[in-house]
């Protein structure tokens, strides 16, 4: 799998992510075990998990199988804190207490020393920015964590966090939600990730599952639509707009010869700025669908054509007067 610099440091990531949002969850761990392996064979590198998902499962389900199943130097850890956990004071938001707190359970989860890329999950209201970004200053320089980045931050947030940030802690990557069907943060996260030097780790790069095509005609039984968890999480995309642009993706699939999943996974991978979409998958078998997309490039009138039945409108101020 080809490697990529994230943003302006010199850490190196593999172009597809490997997500584990249901580690410990509904994905058991020998689930797991098989989508880690499967995934580390093909060249990928960078494996994102969250200290809130599945309420640390996931942390201990992928610290598991570091070490005797894969060597933890072969993976580029990244985990996220802020979200809640915990009732008690310092059970969530981006304080430094809090934020400190949550570096040490996500190490003991994880079983390790140190995070590669320790990201914050949300923007916190109620926190000094300085303070948060003092709390990444002591976990870089005491060594538990070697790079960091946010999640979900708009335009504004990311600019004025990546501009206060110091040059013990810059800002390396931002986690958001970029697919087909969701294209909000080209309107001001893109321009200013570019600006600072910031890479877009796109979550939900598959539009939460509906650009693969299988909600097309119903809900099947077995995906994330049935489920009681996610069935929101997905019904979010499945709109009149939506269904227009699976129809354009499932047509490039059927002319390049390939998957629905590969087209939409390798036009969002190669969008300006992006460094690695992170994919999640139910099993390796869905997993393996999308490891086919490292061997797809979009010709550049299948991709303009995407790029036009996905447009989203991006006016003044964006745009200027």
């Amino acid at each position: 799998m080809e490697k990529r610099q994230l943003g302006r440091s010199g850490l190196r990531v593999s172009r597809m992510a490997l997500g584990t949002m249901t580690w410990g969850g509904d994905t058991d761990s020998e689930e797991a075990a098989s989508q880690l392996v499967a995934f580390v064979d093909a060249g990928g590198t960078l494996v994102d998990t969250a200290d809130i998902y599945s309420e640390g499962e996931s942390e201990r389900v992928l610290g598991a199988l570091l070490g005797d199943l894969v060597p933890r130097d072969d993976i580029v850890l990244a985990t996220k804190a802020v979200a809640r956990r915990t009732d008690g004071p310092f059970g969530g938001g981006a304080s430094r207490g809090a934020l400190l707190s949550a570096l040490e359970g996500s190490l003991r989860r994880l079983g390790t020393d140190h995070i590669d890329l320790w990201q914050l999950h949300a923007w916190d209201t109620t926190v000094p920015v300085d303070e948060t970004l003092a709390a990444l200053d002591y976990a870089v320089t005491s060594g538990k964590a070697r790079y960091v980045g946010v999640s979900n931050y708009s335009g504004w947030q990311l600019a004025t966090a990546a501009s206060r940030s110091s040059a013990v802690a810059p800002l390396v990557s931002t986690q958001v939600e970029y697919s087909l069907l969701e294209r909000g943060i080209d309107r001001e996260v893109v321009p200013a990730a570019e600006h600072h030097g910031i890479g877009i780790l796109p979550w939900a790069p598959l539009g939460r599952g509906v650009l693969t095509g299988k909600y097309r005609t119903g809900t099947p039984a077995d995906s994330r639509g049935a489920s009681s968890v996610f069935a929101g999480y997905v019904e979010h995309h499945r709109t009149d707009r939506a269904a227009r642009i699976v129809q354009a993706v499932a047509t490039a699939a059927d002319g390049l010869g390939t998957s629905p999943l590969a087209v939409a996974l390798a036009w969002v991978r190669d969008r300006p700025g992006v460094v690695a979409p992170v994919v999640g998958a139910r099993d390796t078998g869905q997993l393996t669908g999308s490891l086919t997309a490292e061997e797809i490039t979009l010709p550049p009138a299948i991709r303009s054509a995407l790029d036009d039945v996905s447009a989203i409108e991006v006016g003044y101020p964006e745009r200027g007067l």
